[in-house]
């Protein structure tokens, strides 16, 4: 990542976190620029800033503890505030997205559907007109029969890669659950294409969040950009 990149992620994560106020139930993100807003809510955690916080993923758990953030769970906390989270494609005009490069998609949209507002916040390079463009379609699925299900996403249009650590062993999600990147190309009709993955035995969530988005926040070399659902 270059400097100019980082401090973008800064730029915006500084932003995002400038919307939570005293009393919220705050949805934390995952992801580096979700790290670089949980960093700065730490800061203003420090300064008196109260909130609570449900994590979309273990890692963002540890992150928010080590910086002394109250943590709870739906059980005392059934709707959300606020839920801030990255995202891996933009869709231009509907704001539709990708998520779940890094691997915590599922939480992730338990969150976000939990949330009065989510607001994602990402770099300039994450816009397309066309969801599809830069990344494949991260898709969570059970162990059991993962091959059975790799066959009927790839009988949907889709070539399959099942994602894989650094040590070369299947990545599991926080859920114990594979994630299979599902390379569809440029899709004219995403919500179509989740539909279809929704219907498929053995997929647990997808990486299409469609019409979940309250509003953007881009971080570019003019600085942060918000853009709302045309």
């Amino acid at each position: 990542m270059t400097d100019q990149a980082d401090r973008q992620k800064q730029a915006v994560a500084v932003a995002a976190a400038a919307l939570v106020e005293n009393g919220m139930v705050v949805g934390l993100g995952t992801g580096s620029t979700a790290a670089y807003m949980i960093e700065v809510l730490g800061q203003r955690w420090a300064e008196g800033l109260r909130f609570v916080g449900i994590p979309t993923s273990e890692r963002s758990a540890e992150q928010a503890r080590a910086l002394g953030i109250e943590l709870v769970t739906f059980a005392t906390h059934p709707v959300i505030d606020l839920a801030i989270d990255g995202a891996d494609e933009v869709e231009r005009g509907t704001l539709d997205l990708i998520k779940g490069l890094g691997g915590a998609l599922f939480r992730e949209k338990i969150v976000a559907a939990a949330a009065k507002r989510f607001v994602v916040v990402a770099d300039a390079s994450k816009l397309v007109d066309h969801l599809g463009t830069r990344t494949a379609v991260p898709v969570e699925v059970t162990p059991f029969g993962w091959e059975r299900t790799a066959y009927q996403i790839e009988a949907l249009g889709a070539t399959t890669v099942p994602r894989r650590d650094r040590t070369g062993s299947f990545f599991v999600t926080d859920g114990g659950n594979y994630i299979l990147d599902s390379n569809f190309g440029v899709m004219d009709d995403p919500p179509r294409v989740a539909r279809e993955l929704r219907e498929v035995v053995g997929v647990v969530e997808s990486g299409f969040f469609i019409g979940r988005t309250s509003e953007v926040l881009i971080a570019g070399a003019d600085g942060v950009t918000r853009m709302v659902r045309s």
